[in-house]
């Protein structure tokens, strides 16, 4: 298994959605936050489907990873992507945010669910 940090997780995933044609910056283009958050949306719904469906965790496809944690992963990735193209070092917000999370009382002091 590959032991990259977040960070070298976000730079290889943007460097692949550059090299695909998905960030057009050579034109100046770039995709819009709300585009980017409509499509992290999508995935997570493609999640929600794949367990309404009974489908499994995961499984391959004529070798293309498929299922609930697949989908996961693609939000994951679109995330990854963003922080990337936005210079956000996701890796030390995951643990600062941890890091908060931890002082929280119990249930953030009685949310239910």
């Amino acid at each position: 298994m590959n032991n990259r940090t977040i960070k070298e997780w976000q730079e290889a995933i943007h460097a692949c959605a550059l090299k695909k044609g998905w960030w057009k910056v050579r034109d100046g283009s770039a995709r819009n936050f709300g585009e980017i958050l409509a499509l992290m949306h999508s995935e997570l719904s493609e999640a929600l489907e794949a367990y309404r469906e009974g489908r499994p965790l995961f499984y391959t496809s004529d070798l293309k990873p498929e299922g609930i944690a697949t989908e996961l992963a693609d939000c994951i990735i679109r995330i990854l992507d963003w922080a990337e193209f936005e210079g956000v070092d996701m890796g030390a917000i995951i643990e600062a945010k941890h890091v908060y999370n931890k002082t929280r009382p119990y249930r953030h002091g009685g949310k239910k669910a």
